[in-house]
């Protein structure tokens, strides 16, 4: 394994024990960023189901940015997420960035996510 996989796998488990020891009946916002897009989920984890999903792969994000791996995009699905989740009647959730550092797309999407509605 290379050492950047390894310090990515480092920081998720760190993140996801963190998570866990909240023990909170909050469901959690989880990201997922590749290289060409963005994808955000709130997860229920106590019924293990997913309540609302959002990616920069929809057509309400994809025309309005010309790519999907732009910090653009990820506030749309960030804005996306919050609308959705709102209508879930989800308000209050964790964020779980996984092994993502907290900056560029995903702080992007955080925060739109937070000026959208979600409370984290």
């Amino acid at each position: 394994m290379t050492s950047v996989i390894k310090l990515f796998n480092r920081r998720k488990a760190r993140t996801r024990y963190k998570i866990r020891k909240m023990k909170s009946d909050r469901p959690r916002l989880s990201v997922f960023r590749s290289g060409r897009h963005i994808y955000a989920q709130v997860i229920n984890d106590v019924e293990g189901d997913t309540v609302v999903a959002a990616s920069s792969l929809e057509s309400g994000v994809k025309k309005d940015t010309s790519k999907g791996c732009t910090i653009d995009a990820a506030q749309a699905v960030g804005k996306l997420i919050a609308e959705r989740a709102k209508g879930a009647g989800v308000t209050d959730v964790i964020f779980d960035r996984g092994g993502y550092k907290y900056h560029g797309r995903v702080k992007a999407l955080a925060d739109a996510a937070r000026e959208g509605g979600l409370s984290f």
